[in-house]
């Protein structure tokens, strides 16, 4: 059996900002699906976690933790939740703070949480085989296991959720933060800063992303954040496997906060529909199809083509509705559709869960243009919920959603390639023509019922990759059998 230890900065339900905590909560159990593995889940200790789950934390241990020429202490918690172990660190001088990111010292406590995950591995009752460290804030977890080699042949993996994001720090802080020869330095320094995910990528035994297309993307320099170089010299480390989502935690069918459970029944979304424009202040128009975003308010998700050509397709009989918050750019503009057009947009600058699923499950389509998209959760989401996405062919998006043809009644949703407005609009318009097209819009929302949106197999890849970086001679032996 491989034991392996996933390392994260969140993960769902404790504490989430993003799709990293969606995956930390459901891969690990889709993982002990499988015999052959047993996961474990190491998170810092914030005083975001609700108290629901604090009372539950059981108390295991205060043990010191050397960041530099500093001791500090870290107090370490475990719960059992869905038959899998989670582990919290607790140090109130870092975690106790209102939100988990955006402090300046960003750098500085993830560096302690990377030094104390590694500090705490050998007083566990548990002995990982794999040490798996999720984007940059668990990064350097991945070098101290190699330099410090706190248990003997521990592997590590590293997974790439979104490369843009790198941890950086000025070297001048290197013998403050850590307690290793700075000979070191050569694989973390990065045009000269620290580079945390760098640092990941240099020591992990493999490194994945999380869809194909992204893995292939990063390779080249409009993707690869800087990174592109050192990713292709390491390519045959690199493996893409694209993420899911947790099917029984989103289903329409079950999920508690819709008003109106549903399977696949168009009257219940439009049930749920009329609800929530009713309590949100947005006319019904059961005849006009909703075109929604869920989503950060931010350039990557393609909100400068939307802006390009919202006004030529708001002409069309059609409702648009956004939720989520970001830049001011952005808010402001969408806050200014709204007035423009009252009738047919509505702006939501917030998040809340709750109402992110009664949208999906009201909605007809879903708008994810993005420039980038390493993997994206709400395409899946869409899916699973009964509502058409629209996305431009980038990352997961590319590896998720097949474009509707409409002469061989194939495709799960609309797609354009080019980061161009143009092409939005025209995907846009064909849409709606499908949209006006009862017996093709039949077609394209039976192709969507019958799509699998799960981690099952995903979660072989894995098993597949852990398995082989463990026990590598046992793989040649048992090729060689064959």
């Amino acid at each position: 059996m491989e034991r392996v230890l996933f390392v994260a900065s969140e993960g769902v339900p404790f504490v989430k900002t993003g799709g990293l905590a969606d995956v930390i909560g459901s891969l690990p159990q889709a993982l002990q699906a499988h015999e052959e593995l047993e996961v474990r889940v190491m998170l810092p200790y914030y005083d975001e976690i609700g108290e629901e789950w604090q009372e539950k934390m059981e108390y295991l241990t205060t043990y010191d933790v050397q960041v530099g020429w500093r001791k500090q202490q870290a107090a370490l918690y475990t719960l059992t939740h869905e038959n899998c172990v989670y582990y919290f660190i607790s140090n109130d001088y870092y975690f106790s703070r209102k939100g988990i990111y955006g402090y300046y010292d960003d750098g500085e406590r993830f560096v302690f949480f990377s030094h104390a995950v590694i500090t705490a591995l050998p007083l566990l009752d548990f002995t990982p085989d794999v040490l798996h460290a999720h984007d940059w804030q668990a990064g350097l977890a991945v070098l101290l296991a190699k330099v410090m080699q706190p248990l003997p042949n521990l592997k590590t993996v590293f997974t790439i959720h979104n490369l843009k994001y790198q941890g950086l720090m000025p070297t001048d802080v290197y013998e403050d933060f850590f307690q290793i020869d700075r000979g070191h330095l050569a694989g973390m320094e990065w045009d000269g800063m620290i580079n945390s995910l760098k640092a990941a990528l240099f020591h992990a035994d493999k490194i994945t992303t999380v869809s194909p297309t992204y893995a292939e993307e990063i390779k080249e320099p409009y993707y690869g954040e800087g990174l592109h170089q050192m990713i292709r010299e390491r390519e045959a480390d690199v493996i893409g496997i694209l993420n899911g989502i947790d099917t029984t935690e989103y289903h329409p069918l079950t999920d508690p906060h819709l008003p109106i459970n549903y399977r696949t029944a168009r009257s219940k979304k439009l049930g749920n529909r009329e609800l929530l424009q009713e309590e949100i202040g947005f006319t019904y128009h059961p005849d006009r199809p909703l075109y929604v975003m869920v989503t950060r308010l931010v350039e990557q998700k393609g909100l400068h083509l939307v802006q390009r050509i919202i006004d030529d397709f708001l002409q069309k009989d059609i409702q648009f509705l956004v939720l989520g918050t970001g830049e001011q750019e952005f808010e402001d503009y969408f806050t200014y559709l709204e007035g423009a057009y009252p009738d047919k947009v509505k702006t939501l600058l917030t998040f809340s869960e709750q109402l992110a699923r009664r949208i999906y499950a009201s909605a007809d389509f879903l708008l994810m243009p993005s420039k980038f998209e390493p993997c994206g959760l709400s395409q899946l989401i869409a899916l699973q919920y009964r509502t058409v996405p629209i996305v431009r062919e980038t990352g997961g998006l590319k590896d998720t959603v097949t474009a509707f043809n409409k002469e061989t009644g194939e495709g799960n949703g609309f797609s354009f390639t080019n980061y161009n407005a143009h092409e939005l609009l025209h995907v846009l318009d064909y849409s709606l023509e499908i949209y006006r097209d009862t017996e093709k819009w039949k077609q394209l929302i039976k192709n969507v019922n019958k799509g699998a949106y799960t981690w099952k197999e995903s979660a072989k890849q894995y098993k597949e990759l852990y398995k082989d970086i463990v026990s590598p001679t046992n793989q040649l032996n048992e090729q060689g059998a064959n």
